[in-house]
């Protein structure tokens, strides 16, 4: 069990810590994720570049494979055969070589999900089914005059002021147009905007309302949307050089649903390359709280615009902390929801079980208010769950909040995490001591790394990954060529042994507090499907990350920048995690401060 917490230790947190700290380490995550492929081993071990990994015809394949080439794929993947057992598989390896030849010659579209899809509930447990039920405080907050503090309202405020007519769509849409225009330059956090389209869109809004007409409470809200998610006859380029001129056919379901309930769409907000880190191809996004570093990724846009008004919310999407890690660097709520909730269908995959889409916002209870309206089974996503979501807060009354002592240790650990915690107790919350088991955590990382280089494995072969503008290495990959159909079966049996642990672990407690990153539960967390929640939480006095300077700034210049606290719960339980978040950002006060652009 030691081995397995300090293996953890090192190659989980580290992971985690990487996907926020730093440009450098997106760089290196996305080499290693770029490295991934096919689980079907391969024997190409010496330097063929990438482009040339295609498989001979079987009866040549046959021919070129000798003993020694079986004992060097040995070494490679750690096993050993028998003399006998060798010139067996030479044998009988042209069978497979024809079907592995047979799907590579295929052509799948990137959204073609695999057969098998993950099902994130767990046999013979009943999950309590939630009416679809959303309770938001009234406000009597009047409408301010400055057009600034109108942007930076929440989006149940700016609901409030559209729906009793304080002010229109349109005027709205103005402004924060007038405010990405003026901004979005300098934070490199829009791809496409799309002024005329959301004019039309806020038009049509006020027309309906005029009528008599509410949609919801996003009604004439105008929002970002990640540039992985497909807007019809508008460019969607996930962010790579590859796809900047793609242009979709379709709406993806939850843009449609967004227009359904009213929302604008101001315009695509941006994506690190494929999905990872804050590099696209056409700059690096910034954070609004210190221009001279990346807003992280690879929700980097919509964690951006959002920080800094440029949109009342948006959308983002998370395979493994690409929600949580901006929303910590940028100071946003973002929500990763249970897997499942929300679909897929027309956004690009990255991980066909590990990918999510949620809200990302200023302040924590907007994030219920765009989940009412994404939760929606969809038979479009082979993924996609039917079940209710519920925020009514008057039900949370005496909820067990989880909280393990060891998050709070180390290094990593702030004055904001241990304020956090401070917080929750002033509150009067009924914390409970909670551990997770040791477990080997990061031997699931390959699951991620062969998910994402199958969905691009025609790009990595024909060497179109060379022409991001960090591009991956040939060599890298082939990493998961080497990854046997039988390990990652295994590893995919461990992945369920993690998912009885943690219902295990919630039988005790309604929710879980804690740092976003301690003790492996973000991978662990999203591995398993269910949610998590992080909010600003305060801020840290940090010097500057040198990310776009030739020279670091004078000694002892420092930055305001903030930092997040985390929720994360059960499947299914975005309502109490809500309405904890909620309590604790409002008990930190740390929610209502601006960056200065």
């Amino acid at each position: 069990m030691e081995k397995y917490k300090k293996e953890n230790a090192e190659s989980c947190e580290q992971e985690a810590h990487d996907l926020e700290n730093s440009l450098v380490a997106d760089r290196r995550s996305f080499l290693a994720l770029a490295g991934a492929s096919a689980v079907t081993a391969s024997f190409a071990v010496n330097s063929t570049p990438a482009s040339a990994l295609q498989p001979a015809d079987s009866e040549g394949a046959a021919n070129a494979l000798t003993t020694e080439d079986i004992r060097g794929a040995e070494r490679v993947l750690g096993i050993s055969y028998t003399a006998e057992q060798r010139e067996d598989f030479i044998e009988n390896y042209p069978r497979q070589i024809d079907a592995v030849k047979a799907v590579r010659n295929h052509d799948f579209s990137n959204g073609e999900a695999p057969a098998p899809a993950f099902e994130p509930r767990l046999p013979g447990v009943s999950y309590k089914p939630q009416g679809n039920t959303l309770t938001i405080a009234p406000s009597n907050r009047p409408l301010p005059a400055s057009g600034e503090d109108i942007a930076f309202a929440s989006v149940a405020q700016l609901g409030h002021w559209i729906k009793g007519r304080a002010i229109t769509s349109a005027a709205l849409t103005e402004i924060y147009l007038k405010r990405v225009k003026k901004y979005g330059p300098s934070l490199e956090c829009f791809v496409t905007i799309t002024a005329e389209l959301a004019r039309q869109q806020a038009a049509a809004a006020d027309k309906l309302l005029a009528a008599g007409t509410y949609l919801g409470p996003l009604h004439g809200i105008p929002y970002a949307v990640k540039d992985l998610a497909d807007t019809k006859g508008i460019r969607t380029t996930w962010g790579a050089e590859p796809y900047k001129n793609r242009i979709a056919e379709q709406d993806a379901t939850l843009v449609k649903l967004l227009r359904d309930n009213g929302a604008v769409l101001l315009g695509k907000a941006t994506s690190g390359a494929l999905a990872l880190g804050d590099v696209w191809f056409g700059g690096i996004t910034r954070n609004p709280w210190n221009l001279d570093e990346g807003s992280s990724g690879s929700s980097a846009g919509p964690a951006s615009s959002v920080a800094a008004g440029l949109a009342g919310f948006a959308i983002g999407t998370e395979t493994l902390g690409s929600i949580i890690s901006p929303a910590n660097r940028c100071g946003v709520a973002g929500m990763r929801p249970t897997f499942g909730r929300v679909s897929r269908h027309g956004l690009m995959a990255l991980a066909w079980s590990l990918d999510k889409a949620g809200p990302m916002t200023r302040f924590v209870e907007d994030t219920a208010i765009i989940l009412n309206t994404l939760n929606h089974y969809d038979p479009q996503d082979a993924s996609s769950i039917d079940h209710g979501f519920d925020y009514t807060p008057e039900k949370y009354k005496d909820l067990r909040i989880g909280f393990m002592p060891s998050a709070f240790e180390g290094d990593n650990i702030t004055q904001v995490d241990k304020d956090a915690l401070h917080a929750a107790r002033a509150l009067g919350m009924k914390l409970k001591e909670v551990s997770i088991p040791d477990m080997p955590y990061s031997a699931l990382f390959p699951i991620i790394r062969a998910e994402s280089a199958a969905a691009f494995d025609k790009l990595i072969r024909s060497g179109g990954i060379d022409t991001l503008r960090f591009p991956a290495r040939s060599s890298s990959a082939r990493i998961s060529r080497m990854l046997s159909a039988v390990d990652y079966i295994n590893m995919e049996r461990l992945r369920r042994q993690v998912m009885q642990v943690m219902h295990d672990v919630y039988k005790d407690v309604d929710v879980i507090i804690g740092p976003n990153y301690a003790e492996s539960m973000l991978l662990i967390t999203n591995y398993t499907g269910q949610p998590q929640i992080a909010f600003r939480a305060g801020f840290n006095a940090m010097e500057t990350r040198p990310v776009f300077k030739a020279k670091l700034d004078p000694l002892g210049i420092k930055y305001n920048v903030p930092q997040a606290f985390s929720v994360f719960g059960p499947l299914f339980a975005e309502g109490p995690m809500v309405h904890v978040a909620n309590m604790l950002e409002a008990e930190l006060g740390a929610a209502q401060a601006r960056p200065k652009l």
